[in-house]
This record gives C-alpha cells, sequence and structure tokens, in this order.
C-alpha cells in the first residue's frame, strides 16, 4: 500500500470524494430547475397591485400638476383680460316676448233697417224682436257688434243670429228693440257706425 502511495496512483477512496462531488452537483442543479418560481412571481404580483394602487390614488388627488404650470393660488393674483371683465360686466338680454297677432279691427258706415216679424232664422233659432239681435250677410253667427248712431251718439251691442238684408247700401238688420234703443223706430233706416268686437 505504501508503495502505491509512493508511486502517485490514488486509491478508490482519493477518488470517492471528487465523484460524490460532482454528482452533488448535478443533483443541486436539477433540484434548482425542478423548483417552482414562487418568490418572483410574487414579487410582480406585489408590483402589480402597489402600481394599481398608485395609479388609483392619482386619481382620486386629481392630475398631477407640472411645476412648470402655475397653480390656482399664483392665478389668482394674476390680472384678469379685459375681455373677460366686459363679458362678465356686460347684463344678459332678456328675451323678447313673441308678438302676438291682433285681429284686424272690422269697423265702417252703412245703412241699418230693422224688422220685427217673429220667424225663423238662418242661424236655426227663433228669431225674437225683443231680443237685441241682427242680420247680416256674412259674419260668423255669434259675432257680437257694436251698432252707433252718430246722430245721437247712442250705441247698442248686438249678436249676429241670422242673415240679411239684401238691400242695397244696407249692411246690417237690426231687431225692432235692437233699433229702437238707439233710435225712433218711425225712421225706419238710419246710418250707423259699426264696430266688431267678439
Amino acid at each position: 500500500m505504501a508503495g502505491r502511495h509512493a508511486a502517485g496512483k490514488t486509491t478508490p477512496k482519493d477518488h470517492e470524494p471528487r465523484t460524490t462531488q460532482s454528482q452533488y452537483r448535478a443533483r443541486h442543479q436539477l433540484n434548482r430547475r425542478r423548483r417552482p418560481i414562487v418568490a418572483p412571481l410574487a414579487t410582480a404580483a406585489a408590483l402589480t397591485v402597489a402600481a394599481i394602487g398608485a395609479a388609483g390614488l392619482a386619481q382620486a388627488n386629481g392630475p398631477a400638476q407640472n411645476p412648470d404650470t402655475p397653480s390656482k393660488a399664483e392665478n389668482a393674483d394674476a390680472p384678469i383680460h379685459e375681455a373677460e371683465v366686459a363679458s362678465r360686466s356686460e347684463s344678459r338680454p332678456s328675451p323678447k316676448p313673441s308678438p302676438t297677432r291682433a285681429k284686424p279691427r272690422i269697423a265702417g258706415t252703412c245703412g241699418a233697417s230693422f224688422y220685427d216679424v217673429g220667424q225663423g232664422t238662418a242661424s236655426g233659432e227663433r228669431f225674437d224682436p225683443s231680443q237685441l239681435t241682427a242680420a247680416h250677410k256674412t259674419w260668423k253667427f255669434g259675432t257680437r257688434v257694436r251698432v252707433t248712431n252718430p246722430r245721437n251718439g247712442k250705441s247698442v251691442v248686438v249678436r249676429i243670429n241670422d242673415r240679411g238684408p239684401y238691400i242695397d247700401g244696407r249692411c246690417i238688420d237690426l231687431s225692432r228693440a235692437a233699433f229702437a234703443s238707439i233710435e225712433n223706430p218711425g225712421r225706419g233706416v238710419m246710418t250707423v257706425r259699426y264696430e266688431v268686437i267678439a
């Protein structure tokens, strides 16, 4: 045995540490490959949560202010533009009311007569000489007309419920009561001023 060591030859025991060390390294590398990478994934998840939390805080606190941009407090001391002052001082114009279209005034002068014979009327109601009614060729039934006698200034308001008169120079035919309220029925015919009021 001593001769073998003296000759520089190694025993099997000398090879065991080297073989064991290489086998250990091979097994260690295999184990490192098989292990799940938990720590990097956990770190990545933590970073993601932190980034989302920071974004939420940024939205809650408002947009980040550029240090070069002056703050609102600094802008408060800045002079206001003249156009802004003028626009604030100007009063807003009130909306103009839409003009209401007035009905055209119907008035004039013509001859008037009266009738007092009880009969039917063009409107369908029974004629009553004691009522303040009148007849006209075109005015709508129910139209109210003020009839004035220019000779004495007396006037009466009559309701149109019949058609007529059909004699030249006359435009309205009054009931006997309406005619008598502004003129003596003995005259029979008179010149009147008329005005449609409703």
